[in-house]
């Protein structure tokens, strides 16, 4: 007998589906994957989400919405779905180990961070190097931070961080930005910003005591090693943060030629809904959407994809 609905990824959007649908007794099946909760499994403390004042740990919030689903009885399995029918109804999920069938289907499984991949950046994230301004920049006021990065996103990193830092060092791997004129216009004449050209990121150094988010470790970034790519010459660079701002990957390889993609792989939703191009499944959260990104974004769409997939299947039973 198929599901009514099965949601597959998890973090704020697909919790929060996962929440709304169980109340709604569709007894939603969510497949949280191998590795639960999503990017705020990598973020220590969250200030910037309603209800918690004195801010919460990112891995406890996502226990909290983890426990508050299953009260409703949101049957959750820690598998990575391997494969998706969405040809016809029933719709066709598949893990290594099962094979199920659902009337519906709410996609939520996020989007990644694209991160330079040197020594010491996964250590060093929570403890100095993030991939989100808005989520971290309060953290370091009044200090000296570096924006990898020389697209929009930089720029907006950058700019958004002189709120909070003494100085902000912007390195580009060239010697031209290809940010658009009007966010390169007002990097360069934010006082607080400073620009490297032809500058690599090697290594992140830091005070020996590396933990990673979440693991409760004191340690602290210190620094950098660059190179200058032209000369060749290497250089250590003290800083108390490293912002990584070369893009985000949404993670819908599982849905190429199953969903409408856009062309940099964000699911498509008909405007003012979370619906596909596919009747029956609906998208939230971060695959869907690469403008916002926050945690309270994505767990509204989670509100909305529930909501959706409720009506749409009242319509089609």
């Amino acid at each position: 007998m198929a599901e009514k609905l099965v949601i597959i990824g998890s973090g704020p959007a697909g919790y929060t589906a996962a929440l709304y649908a169980s109340r709604a007794e569709l007894a939603p099946v969510l497949f949280e994957g191998m590795t639960p909760g999503g990017q705020l499994m990598l973020t220590t403390e969250v200030e910037n989400y309603p209800g918690f004042p004195k801010g919460i740990l990112g891995p406890e919030m996502m226990q909290l919405f983890r426990v508050q689903a299953e009260r409703f009885g949101t049957k959750i399995i820690q598998e990575e779905v391997s494969e998706v029918n969405f040809s016809h109804r029933p719709f066709i999920v598949k893990t290594a180990k099962q094979q199920v069938e659902a009337e519906s289907v709410i996609v939520s499984t996020g989007a990644t961070a694209i991160w330079l991949g040197i020594p010491g950046e996964k250590e060093y994230q929570g403890h100095g190097v993030s991939a989100c301004a808005t989520c971290d920049g309060f953290f370091f006021k009044g200090k000296d931070i570096v924006v990898v990065g020389g697209g929009d996103a930089a720029m907006e990193e950058a700019n958004f961080l002189t709120k909070f830092a003494n100085k902000v060092t912007v390195m580009v791997r060239k010697d031209v930005l290809r940010a658009s004129r009007i966010m390169q216009e007002r990097a360069k004449k934010n006082p607080k910003i400073s620009f490297m050209w032809n500058t690599e990121v090697e290594e992140v150094v830091g005070d020996g005591q590396p933990g990673g988010a979440g693991s409760g470790s004191a340690g602290k970034m210190t620094g950098l090693k660059i190179k200058n790519n032209q000369s060749g010459k290497t250089a250590e660079f003290g800083s108390q943060g490293l912002f990584v701002a070369i893009g985000h990957k949404p993670n819908t390889e599982l849905f190429v030629g199953k969903l409408e993609l856009d062309q940099k792989g964000y699911v498509v939703t008909k405007s003012g809904s979370t619906a596909t191009n596919i009747e029956g499944v609906f998208a939230a959260g971060d695959l869907a959407d690469h403008k916002y990104r926050q945690a309270v974004t994505a767990a509204g769409t989670g509100c909305m994809a529930a909501l959706d997939a409720e009506r749409w299947l009242a319509a089609n039973e």
